[in-house]
């Protein structure tokens, strides 16, 4: 993660009508594309009858691609799904789904129509949600002696950080999360504490995964 960014931190339900057309945008959090999906699947056993159930969703920080997802769900193309989208990229806010569903009315709307009628029905819903700030967090390794064990989790968590794994050989081997703008501070304790010998290196990925 690169930045601190805002995240979902409730759910929101918000009903709008356009030419007897229902609208109802669903927003919750959500973390990965499967737990979106299940959001999205949830919606569709609430809502059997409904005409559509059109989402979009960015499951990471707002500007991971690997997060995104959209659906018109039958609409015409780019008529749902994008505007969305759209309303939720331009929030800036992550870990974040939207689905809109849609009860037709029996008038259409047209494409313009169409667009409009769900980026306004997102971007009211949105209005409405909590978020909560995600503090973009680096992981890193470190060597030290037992003896110093006590005093670099000290340090560790006197910067908001935490020890995720812990390997004991012939020195102890930690694998620590550190909220990004504090790993420089953390780094100039452990060199006061060991005298310059004790060095934040890149964590592996197998150790990382441990948390």
């Amino acid at each position: 993660m690169t930045n601190s960014y805002p995240i979902a931190a409730s759910e929101v339900i918000s009903e709008s009508l356009v030419t007897r057309s229902r609208f109802i945008c669903y927003i919750s959090h959500c973390q990965s594309n499967e737990q979106a999906k299940t959001f999205i699947a949830s919606l569709r056993e609430i809502h059997p009858q409904a005409s559509h159930h059109c989402y979009a969703f960015i499951t990471g920080a707002p500007n991971d691609s690997q997060g995104y997802g959209f659906s018109d769900d039958g609409e015409p193309s780019g008529t749902a799904g994008k505007p969305i989208f759209s309303v939720l990229q331009g929030s800036n806010i992550g870990e974040v789904c939207a689905v809109v569903v849609r009860y037709f009315g029996g008038t259409k709307l047209g494409t313009g129509g169409l667009q409009r009628a769900y980026s306004d029905s997102a971007r009211q819903a949105l209005s409405q949600l909590k978020t909560t700030l995600k503090i973009a967090m680096v992981y890193k390794s470190l060597a030290c002696q037992y003896n110093q064990v006590n005093d670099v989790q000290h340090f560790v968590e006197q910067f908001a950080g935490k020890i995720i794994a812990k390997n004991f050989a012939e020195q102890v081997m930690l694998t620590i999360a550190i909220p990004r703008q504090n790993k420089e501070s953390l780094q100039k304790q452990l060199l006061i504490l060991s005298a310059g010998k004790i060095i934040l290196k890149k964590a592996a990925n197998n150790a990382i995964n441990i948390k």
